[in-house]
């Protein structure tokens, strides 16, 4: 029987054996019975006796009433004791019978049955039931007989087996699901089925069970349910015009859906109500607060309180909105908190917050803007306050305000609430009567003052608002009043009116234009229909203020930071000495080292104390304090003392895991995992207590603690269950226990497999990898242990996958292939010659995310000292925090090939000698953060180009952009430089050349440019004795190179020709000389210059052209004071190659150009011309002659030696008597003799530039050759004729006149053109034809003579003597026609204007020198080309 346990705090331990036996000592001998003499200072006189026997009397009943309760909390315990006994005595019996039951065959059987349930349409019902049976029977889902499929309806059904519990989930149940289910439970042994009814009613439906039930629901108040708050929101950051949600989770009993939990938001302990700016909502499973706007007005602590049945539960967390992107770089943030006071009916008094300045320029004032964005004030206001004048009344308004500085204007802030202007002095005229407390009568002031129509003059005029920009009047408007409606008008100092414009109905005015140092009086009259009032009493004497920079507050006083958590520090500072109406405090941060302030909130915080997050664990930073008013913020507070980011010191949390790892029948080995939070200081022991499992006594294992999280506890009995607890302890003291370790029965191990193994930790976890470690089992069973094997599960699963097929010996295992976000669990199996041991704890539970700022190892090289490192740079760290460095993850400790150096949060680890021995995986742990880690592969390759730089770093050379070249200059000086990247003042160079150092002097130029890293050196005159070898050397600190160019053989041959060259150019350039030589180009009429340009000239300068030695002498002398000279050849053929030569020259000397026209010259002339006159060319045009049909194509140059192909039906066509191919200088022509239907088709013609071809094409088929061949068989006789006034022209045959019949007509067009056409010509036809042209001033007359012949008659030569007449041609035969004439037709004359004579038969092909006798150009052709 146990009559009172005392239990002591384990945290008084003893600190050593000494202490504990010095305490047995002390109760040894206090348990000694000694004779008891009474003491002199316990003696009592009778009084006090008799004192102390009622006093003692008193006691006795208490002590009656105590022992009592001992005896009760005495029986008590021992039942709690019994009823623990028994209970451990059933759980040992439990596993035993089960273990008996599992081994006999049995049919299903339902510990638990399906029950009937009856729900409300749209409510989820959820069926269950308890199977047992051996084997595990599988049960399956009936509705009225048929089988349920959760996918015929996805989301409907939801059947799930959880720890031998089957359910049913049918959501949002509707009318139709009524019906009878069943579970039917089935294995090999027999088959056993539950079944229920469910029943779903609609809302519609009345039931009066059901609607009792209902009502009982609905007098469920919100406030008496039980709330248990889960997740809650933490520190949250966001920025201006995002969106952000605050959510807290919790559990509510009972969860009815129809009541959730009365949930209030709090911003800064003021009551939120949803709008369009604050969304609100709450359910059984979450209170969610939405911010689909944010603003700097959003900032601040924010609070989520619900009502429960115990009173309320809370949760608060700081929203910090930090600006927007600028709309302007070095622009202010946005003002905030705008408001509108002393709303009058054309008057508004705007307010706002100002914003933070950390690192932009002072703000230097704001704009105002009301509906429409319409800005209010023309210049920048200084101060936090505007009056806005000139509203509508009975218009409602929104304003915002603008913050302007040096570098722009910042965004918009967010609009103040709707306000309305309105008449405030209207409300305070009327006059509520109540009548028997029930009637309410309101009367106004018009009523009671009578039939009033001057008003009185207003009272009490006086200044509001007294700045330097503007001063508000502000008085009392008039009594009485009168009903007619009211305006006012003010007057200034000599009583000259102020608001003549403005039609004034409040009695408020802002006025803007007051002088500096000047004081005013103001009066006011009232005005309406009827009159003026007189004027009011002046104001007193009212001077404009200048508080700029007098009105802001003091700097606040001390600023002392303290450690508050591993991401924020708790600021204090004292209030500034002259406060001067604060609005609140901005806190700027800085970290050490660093120029950059930033700010820690961004709206005014009205406390003297604040906490600030999102800093980087471990690093050191410094803080400030600006006080705001409404004339903006004071100077900054001198700054706090540097303070590191660290959790306030605390006792450590407890261990936790505790797991058994072997046991001899005597003592148990156990281990541990530290604790989660080390308190901010080093854990630096562990204590033990152990008790039998059958008692509730604790006992110390240990009075000194121990580091290791490994410990063996002795002195146990064999066959006894234990639990143990731990403890741990750091500076701060000894930290709460761990959770009481499982039951671990005290017997030897004597299985062969190994034990678990133990200590499983992660390392560089990542969004899809990471890398599990852990320690080696300490009972290896009957062999040593061969290899591990990893399983992995989901969290909440007991779907172990095993993630090595075969067992790693090393004991850390990559892990990849993760979903990102999902949790795992973890556990390790050794593997000895005997089989697989136990499995190990399964570790805790891993997010495969990796930490928010993480970064990786970088192997790097010194730039100093040239030494190989890996290095990392820790995204958090704390105060007691260690960098780990390991190689294949085995601890490096005190090795002599690395050295491990750490610098705030940077760990480098830098090798002494790196050689292929360091080749490895090196990876780093960061002790006591969240999990700071990063592994390296130190490849080969990697190390190979590490030493290299290494060496170029110890062993440096100066880097060269461009090694020793040389260039040829003007005068044929030859220049020797090379270009470095970078050179010091201090650099040393020389140069050497063929073994010989070269100084500067006679003959050579050294130098040099640090800025641009050029090294030269110019040698004046270049000869063969400059052949050889150059060097240049260079040293600039400890850092040296060289270059050398080798300049011999064919190299220096042709940089010793290219310097004299060079020489000779420039002693050519003293005198008059061709700046550029002869070069030809040609114009837009195919004209060839021949241009150069020269230089260096004078008046008397001559320039002389030649061709083949013989002068050219052009008909305008060349101008070289132009710069330009030019020869042009127009009408370029072959005749004009030849070498064309330029003569310059001078008093001083002569130059000469030489250009040979020959060859490719030549084939480029002509390919230029074809260039532009192929540009130039016209379509085809058909044109008839004696001979037969051509086709012409002018353009603006046309030459033989062009490269032009005619094409018949893409055939290339050659000049033959059927074909002639021709052309004058302004055309091509193609002429088809006596044509035929084989000459019918499409017809070409290509002009080649040498680069492009131009086509220009013409379809002789058709209509078009029928036309054609119709004017081929006329007879044409034109002639040219002119004199002023236009002649008479008349034509005669055989001297008889000729009339224009349709045989023979005659045309004479524009005065011009004379003609003569005979249409089917005939022998009767032949005769002599004459034209005779006259005027008033003479006339002229031509003679021709034309003979026809049949075809097949000979045609006669011409005899001596005898005139000669057109060469004759025999008439084509026409279709169809049995016996064509013959014809000999001239071609028409080359119109003259000279008398006429018998003129001469032309050739068909005229030479170039004469013209076509075809019409001009502009002339229209006979037989139109087709288009």
């Amino acid at each position: 029987m146990v009559d009172l346990i005392i239990m002591e705090s384990s945290c008084n331990r003893k600190s050593s054996s000494k202490l504990e036996s010095t305490v047995q000592t002390q109760a040894t001998e206090g348990m000694a019975e000694a004779a008891y003499n009474i003491p002199v200072f316990r003696q009592r006189t009778a009084e006090e006796t008799e004192e102390y026997q009622r006093v003692a009397t008193n006691v006795g009943k208490g002590l009656a009433v105590i022992q009592e309760e001992l005896h009760r909390m005495r029986m008590a315990t021992k039942a709690q004791v019994d009823s623990l006994a028994i209970q451990r005595e059933v759980q040992d019996m439990m596993p035993k019978r089960l273990d008996l039951l599992d081994e006999f065959p049995r049919m299903p059987d339902f510990l638990v049955a399906l029950r009937p349930h009856t729900v409300w349409e749209k409510t989820p019902v959820k069926l269950f039931c308890t199977v047992q049976g051996n084997p595990r029977p599988i049960v399956k889902w009936y509705k009225e007989g048929v089988p349920v499929d959760p996918l015929s309806a996805p989301g409907k059904y939801k059947i799930e087996n959880k720890y031998g519990v089957h359910s049913l989930i049918i959501s949002r149940c509707v009318v139709s699901d009524t019906a009878e289910y069943s579970a039917v439970a089935t294995n090999q042994h027999g088959t056993t089925t539950s079944s229920a009814t469910v029943t779903v009613k609609s809302k519609s439906y009345s039931d009066p069970v059901s609607s009792m039930q209902l009502s009982l629901v609905m007098l469920i108040h919100p406030s008496k349910l039980e709330v248990s708050l889960l997740d809650r929101f933490s520190v949250t950051f966001g920025v201006e015009g995002s969106s952000i949600s605050l959510v807290c989770t919790m559990v509510v009993v009972p969860n009815l859906p129809n009541v959730p939990p009365l949930a209030q938001w709090y911003r800064d302990d003021k009551l939120l109500k949803p709008s369009k700016l604050v969304e609100m909502s709450v359910s059984g499973s979450a209170a969610r607060l939405t911010l689909p706007y944010l603003a700097k007005d959003d900032e601040g602590l924010y609070t989520l309180r619900i009502f429960t049945k115990d009173g309320t539960a809370e949760h608060s967390a700081y929203l910090f909105v930090s600006d927007a992107a600028p709309s302007a770089a070095g622009a202010p943030g946005a003002p905030m908190s705008v408001k509108a006071y002393d709303i009058n009916s054309d008057y508004v008094l705007v307010a706002w917050k100002p914003p933070n300045t950390v690192n932009e320029a002072p703000i230097t004032g704001y704009f105002v803007d009301r509906d429409s964005w319409i800005q209010c004030n023309d210049a920048p206001v200084k101060v936090c306050k505007y009056p806005v004048h000139g509203l509508s009344l009975g218009r409602s308004y929104h304003f915002r305000v603008r913050a302007v500085n040096s570098a722009g204007i910042s965004r918009a802030s967010r609009k103040s609430d709707k306000v309305t202007a309105i008449d405030a002095a209207e409300s305070e005229r009327l006059q509520v009567i109540k009548i028997e407390g029930k009637y309410d009568i309101v009367i106004k002031d018009d009523e009671l003052e009578g039939y009033v129509t001057i008003p009185g003059e207003p009272t009490e005029v006086h200044a509001s608002e007294i700045f330097k920009s503007y001063v508000v009047l502000s008085w009392k408007p008039p009594c009485p009043r009168g009903r007619a409606p009211l305006w006012y008008i003010i007057e200034k100092v000599s009583w000259q009116r102020i608001n003549t414009a403005v039609k004034l109905h409040s009695p408020r005015y802002p006025v803007f234009d007051l002088q500096d140092g000047q004081k005013y009086q103001f009066r006011v009259y009232s005005v309406n229909m009827y009159g003026s009032s007189e004027a009011s009493a002046p104001s007193e004497p009212i001077q404009k203020v200048d508080q700029d920079g007098k009105g802001v507050p003091s700097a606040p006083g001390h600023v002392v930071a303290t450690r508050n958590t591993k991401s924020s520090v708790f600021v204090q500072w004292e209030p500034p000495k002259n406060p001067k109406n604060l609005m609140g405090y901005y806190i700027d941060g800085r970290v050490v080292g660093s120029k950059e302030w930033f700010a820690c909130n961004h709206k005014p915080f009205k406390h003297t104390r604040f906490v600030v997050h999102g800093l980087i664990p471990g690093e050191t930073y410094v803080f400030r304090v600006q006080a705001a008013n409404v004339f903006g913020l004071s100077e900054e507070s001198q700054e706090s003392s540097p303070i590191a980011v660290e959790p306030a010191l605390a006792t450590p949390s407890a261990p936790y895991g505790i797991a058994m790892l072997s046991s001899d029948g005597s003592s148990i080995t156990l281990a541990w995992k530290s604790p989660k939070h080390c308190g901010g200081s080093k854990v630096n022991a562990y204590y033990i207590d152990k008790r039998d499992a059958d008692t509730l006594v604790w006992k110390e294992v240990n009075l000194t603690g121990v580091t290791e999280r490994v410990c063996t506890v002795g002195d146990l009995k064999e066959g006894t269950f234990y639990e143990f607890m731990v403890q741990a302890a750091n500076l701060a003291g000894v930290g709460l226990p761990s959770a009481p370790s499982a039951p671990m029965k005290c017997e030897a191990w004597t299985m062969e497999e190994p034990g678990p193994a133990y200590d499983l930790s992660f390392s560089e976890v990542r969004s899809h990898s990471l890398v599990i470690l852990w320690k080696a089992p300490v009972y290896t069973g009957a062999s040593a242990v061969t290899g591990y094997f990893v399983d992995m599960a989901k969290k909440g699963s007991s779907e172990f996958v095993t993630l090595n097929q075969e067992a790693v010996r090393h004991r850390y295992l990559q892990v990849a292939d993760l979903e990102e976000g999902e949790t795992y669990v973890f556990r390790v199996r050794a593997v000895n010659a005997n089989g697989i041991g136990k499995p190990s704890q399964l570790s805790d539970p891993v997010c495969a995310k990796a930490l928010p700022g993480t970064s990786e190892i970088v192997a790097g090289v010194d730039e100093e000292t040239g030494d190989v490192f890996l290095s990392l740079e820790a995204c958090e760290i704390c105060e007691t925090s260690k960098f780990v460095w390991s190689k294949n993850y085995k601890p490096i400790g005190d090795c002599p090939r690395v050295a491990v150096t750490a610098k705030g949060r940077t760990s480098r680890l830098t090798f002494t000698n790196p050689d292929k021995d360091d080749l490895g995986k090196y990876s780093v742990v960061v002790t006591d953060t969240d999990g700071v880690s990063s592994s390296y592969t130190l490849t080969e390759d990697a190390l190979n180009t590490m030493l290299e730089l290494s060496y170029a770093i110890r062993h440096p050379i100066v880097p060269l952009k461009h090694a020793l070249n040389y260039e040829i200059l003007e005068k044929g000086h030859v220049r020797f430089w090379l270009q470095a990247v970078k050179l010091s003042p201090s650099v040393s160079y020389r140069f050497i050349v063929n073994d010989k150092e070269v100084t500067s002097g006679e003959g050579h130029k050294i130098s040099h440019d640090v800025a641009t890293g050029i090294i030269q050196m110019t040698v004046d005159h270049f000869t063969r004795a400059n052949e050889g070898t150059y060097t240049v050397q260079i040293n600039d600190g400890k850092a040296k190179t060289q270059s050398s160019l080798v300049l011999v053989g064919d190299v220096f041959k042709a940089a010793l020709k290219e310097a004299e060259f060079q020489r000779k150019e420039h002693i050519r350039k003293q005198g008059p000389h061709f700046s550029e030589y002869l070069y030809f180009t040609v114009t837009e009429d195919c004209t060839v210059m021949l241009t150069c340009k020269v230089a260096n000239v004078k008046k008397e300068t001559t320039l002389h052209w030649y061709k083949e030695e013989d002068e050219i002498v052009p008909e305008t002398p060349p101008s070289v004071m132009s710069g330009a000279c030019a020869i042009p050849i127009p009408l370029f053929s072959r005749k004009d190659q030849g070498i064309f030569k330029a003569v310059l020259g001078d008093d001083r000397g002569k130059d000469t150009s030489v250009l040979d026209i020959s060859g490719q010259v030549f084939d480029d002339i002509i390919n230029a011309i074809a260039k532009i006159a192929g540009a130039s060319a016209s379509d085809l045009v058909l044109q008839c002659t004696p001979e037969g049909i051509r086709l012409q194509c002018y353009m603006n140059y046309y030459t033989e030696e062009m490269k032009t192909v005619w094409k018949h039906k893409e055939s290339k066509i050659a000049s033959s008597e059927k074909m002639r191919i021709g052309g004058t200088a302004e055309m091509a022509w193609m002429q088809i003799c006596d044509p035929s239907d084989k000459e019918k088709g499409h017809y070409s013609i290509e002009i080649s530039d040498g680069v492009k071809t131009h086509v220009r094409t013409f379809d002789l088929s058709g209509q078009a050759y029928t036309d054609a061949y119709e004017e081929y068989l006329r007879l044409n006789l034109t002639c040219t004729v002119w004199g002023e006034p236009t002649p008479e022209v008349t034509w005669f045959k055989n001297e008889q006149e000729v009339a224009s019949t349709e045989h023979t007509r005659v045309t004479f067009d524009g005065g011009k053109f004379a003609s003569l056409v005979i249409n089917k010509v005939t022998p009767e036809d032949s005769g002599k034809y004459s034209i005779n042209v006259r005027n008033k001033y003479g006339g002229e007359f031509v003679e021709i003579t034309v003979s026809v012949y049949r075809h097949g008659e000979q045609i006669p030569e011409p005899k001596l003597g005898h005139p000669k007449t057109a060469t004759p041609a025999v008439t084509p035969v026409p279709p169809k026609s049995p016996a064509p004439p013959a014809k000999t037709p001239t071609p028409s004359p080359t119109p003259v204007s000279t008398p006429a004579s018998t003129p001469v038969p032309k050739s068909p092909t005229p030479p170039r020198s004469v013209k076509s006798p075809t019409p001009p150009r502009f002339m229209k052709s006979p037989t139109p080309p087709r288009k």
